[in-house]
Formats: C-alpha cells, structure tokens, sequence
C-alpha cells in the first residue's frame, strides 16, 4: 500500500468515521463537542511561533508534562498548542496546561483536515507522543517544511506486525520524520526493522513525571484495613479481582476510562457487594468491601493512599499500563503476564525488586495477602520503587537536546 491507496480507503471509510464518531457521542457525552475541529476547522489563532505537542489520551498527556515544562522554559513567549484524540485526553491537558497552553484536537487523518490544521496554526516544530504515525499528517508536515518528531516513541511486537503490513509507507513515514527519541533499544530496534533512520534512545518520560507536591490523602476515607489498589483496571479484570479477593483488606478499584465507573458500579450491585465511591466523598464503613475510584486526576492521591497496588490492563492481553507512578511513590507493584505495552519497565522494576509479576487473579491474591503481613518486605519494595523511579529519569534533558537545532532556529 502507498499513501494514495491509503487516503482512498480513509475516504471510502468517512460515513463509517461519522457513524462511530456519533456512537461514541451517544455513549460519551464529550465526544460531542467540539466536532469541527476533527475535520480542521478551529478558533483564534495564538500569537507567535507555535511549538506544537500532540498527546492522544491522559496517559501521553500527563507523561508529556517535563518535556512541556523544558519547552516553555527554553522558548518564552512562543505558544504552546496541545493536541489531543480523546475527551479525557483533551480535558487533562485543559486542567495541567489550559493556563498557558492552547488545547485542541488534531484533525482525523485526511489530507483536507490535516491541510487546515497547518495552514491554521502555522507550527514550527511539531512533537507527536509515542505511536501516532498519522501518514498524511507526517506527509504533509514534511511538504509544508515543520519539523515533525516522534519522541517518547514506543513500538510493540504487536504493533510492528501491523505496521509490518504497510512496509512500503511505514518506512517512507518514518523517513519523513526530522528524528525519532525511542524511550528504549528495543523499540528503537523494532522501529529501525519497519525502516526508521535517525533513531536516538532517549528514555521514558514517564520517568521524568514526578508526584504532586498537595496530593490528596484518600486514607481519611478509608478504615484500618490494609488498601489495596487495583489501578487503571481494563474490562473483564475487576469481576476476577473481586472472585478472588476476601474481605480482610480494602478492595480500591480504578477504571482506566471514566464510562466505565457506571459499569463497574452495576457489577458490584450484581454481586452484592457493600461498596463506597470517590464521587460521594464520604467515609467506608466496616461492611463495605470495596472503595470505586470514579475520578479524574487522581492517581497520584490513590497510589499515595494504598499499601501496594495491582496495575490494569495486565491480567488480560490489554499489555498494561503505566507502573512508574505507583513506583515514585514508593508503593510496591504487582503485575499480570501481560505488559508489552511497558516491557522495558516492567522489566527493570522487577529486577529491581520494586514489583511482582503473577499469572493470575488468585495468585495476585494470595501474593498480595502475604506481602501485606510481612511490613519488613513491604518496605523494601518500597524502597526498591523509589530508586527504581529516580534511576531512570533523564529523558526529557535527552529529547531537548536532540530537537535543539530546531529550537535554536
């Protein structure tokens, strides 16, 4: 496939792009605002040399914050535009960068969309998080002289087969980009194996991200229980979770996406199960077994709040998600057989004995159980997470350097 046959089956698919997109809206109020701007109709315009950062969802926006602090530090007075795919997306970088930062969505791929959008903006440099190889986005960007730059780049196994399918275009796409920071040598391997050149291991930002100075202390709410956290949960994990944990502990449970609060909360009345949740902002009582995190921006305050967590998306094939933040906080981590979504972390965290990987919902159970009777071993994985975290930082300081030339322009 080349980039023609590409736009052509992009166009061919708009009446299905339309139909998800108002399904999506039906289902989640946000997604329908703000619609124009998927096909590149905007606002004002801000005043200057705009230095652009796309991040598709909360995970990419909360991990794009160091780099957004240097950038803003090293370019005063040129505007930052933010970019976002998802409602939640765009309503965290709203809350962490509103004051000071443009923030929209990026046009859905289409050269009309994608044309206005620059013609719009006007970007200098243009730095998309992780895995957004948008092809006629990339294109254009390349024809209309921005500086585009893949950073925070990862690549999966998974994700390399499909792309694998497309070698002609993914490698052009590549190729047209100005460089690529790879967060480790395997992603930069597997993006140099679909064709990339000026590849560069730079490090994970999320390392970068460091805990709120105010987070708020959930453990008011909470009895003496030991709290254990079950962070960024996919669908089909809390049903184990709540099979195979007993009711010696405090069950806190956090879904990853916020319209799923509504069907976690059935699932707990389905199985009778004695529940609080954040959005009644009151206190457990002894008989309530579990405690649904239904919000926002949190994270911090659930992990700075529990005794050790579970991170989501790892008991089933989600390939889990961000470990790095319960580990800066020194909460030791357990994880699923799944996590190739962060195996580079997942990896270093237990060799450093800051996590531990099970199979299963009754393993994480049983393990969980032993590790909260054992205070000396829980506070050495604590330990272990906090020097975990602090080691690796340093990629934010890396990504600057690579653009600096365009910076400097």
């Amino acid at each position: 496939m080349n980039r023609f046959f590409y736009t052509l089956i992009l166009r061919a698919l708009f009446p299905l792009v339309l139909a998800r997109l108002l399904l999506r809206g039906w289902r989640q109020r946000a997604y329908r605002f703000h619609i124009p701007e998927r096909f590149g109709f905007y606002g004002p315009v801000p005043e200057g040399k705009v230095i652009w950062l796309h991040a598709v969802s909360v995970g990419e926006t909360r991990a794009a914050a160091p780099l957004i602090a240097k950038l803003a530090q090293a370019c005063p007075g040129h505007p930052i535009l933010i970019t976002h795919m998802t409602p939640t997306g765009r309503e965290t970088g709203e809350r962490l960068y509103g004051e000071f930062a443009s923030i929209c969505y990026l046009p859905y791929d289409y050269p009309f969309a994608v044309k206005r959008f620059l013609k719009h903006f006007k970007p200098e440099i243009g730095l998309l998080m992780e895995t957004e190889l948008w092809f006629n986005l990339i294109h254009l960007c390349k024809k209309n002289d921005v500086p585009l730059f893949l950073v925070n780049a990862r690549l999966s196994e998974k994700s390399l087969k499909r792309y694998a399918r497309f070698p002609k275009l993914a490698k052009q796409s590549l190729n047209d980009l100005a460089a690529i920071a790879a967060q480790t040598g395997g992603d930069a391997a597997r993006l140099e194996k679909l064709g990339a050149g000026n590849v560069s291991v730079c490090g994970n930002l999320k390392f970068d991200v460091h805990p709120p100075e105010n987070i708020a202390d959930f453990r008011a709410f909470f009895d003496k229980r030991p709290v254990f956290l079950a962070a960024s949960t996919r669908e089909g994990e809390e049903a184990l979770l709540l099979d195979a944990f007993g009711e010696d502990l405090l069950l806190v449970i956090v879904p990853r996406h916020p319209q799923r609060f509504m069907e976690v909360e059935n699932l707990l009345r389905s199985k009778g199960i004695a529940y609080a949740k954040r959005s009644e902002n009151k206190s457990i009582t002894p008989d309530e077994r579990v405690f649904l995190g239904d919000s926002m921006g949190e994270m911090f305050s659930y992990y700075a709040s529990c005794d050790c967590a579970y991170i989501g998306g790892s008991l089933l094939p989600f390939g889990g998600q961000n470990l790095i933040e319960a580990a800066s906080l020194g909460k030791p981590v357990f994880i699923g057989p799944y996590t190739y979504n962060f195996d580079e972390a997942a990896r270093l965290a237990l060799e450093a004995g800051a996590a531990i990987r099970v199979e299963n919902a009754v393993e994480l159970a049983k393990a969980a159980g032993m590790l909260l009777e054992d205070p000396e071993r829980l506070a050495e994985m604590g330990r272990a997470g906090l020097k975990f975290a602090e080691s690796n930082r340093g990629a934010a300081q890396k990504i600057m350097a690579l653009i600096a030339p365009v910076l400097n322009r």
